[in-house]
């Protein structure tokens, strides 16, 4: 029997949830789906200039699954851009941040939150 996933803190959502080019037909074969997660790992270390061990310790995981996620994040965008397929976050394994920790690096995680 495995163990049960670990909620992933993740400071916001993101303002606009589907991404891909104009003239996209919406079907299973050009949809690439990220989880929440993903969508963080990608913000906290590529738009905020985290180390893997900073957003771990940001996310309450280990880096080495933030080193997956990341991976797993990266090859996603990467689909989606090269193959011209939709991007949707949706979903996952996370928990919203309340705001409320000194460490968020969003500035004030409930200013932040789509209210979509």
């Amino acid at each position: 029997m495995s163990r049960p996933r670990k909620w992933r803190k993740v400071c916001c959502l993101p303002a606009s949830n589907i991404f891909g080019p104009f003239n996209a037909v919406l079907n299973r074969d050009g949809l690439v789906i990220m989880p929440v997660d993903e969508y963080e790992t990608i913000r906290l270390i590529d738009l905020e200039g985290f180390t893997q061990e900073e957003c771990a310790a940001q996310m309450h995981i280990a880096r080495t699954t933030v080193q997956r996620i990341y991976n797993d994040a990266r090859r996603k965008l990467a689909d989606s851009l090269v193959n011209k397929k939709v991007l949707r976050i949706e979903g996952g394994d996370y928990q919203l941040c309340d705001g409320l920790e000194k460490t968020c690096g969003c500035g004030g995680c409930p200013k932040h939150r789509y209210r979509g």
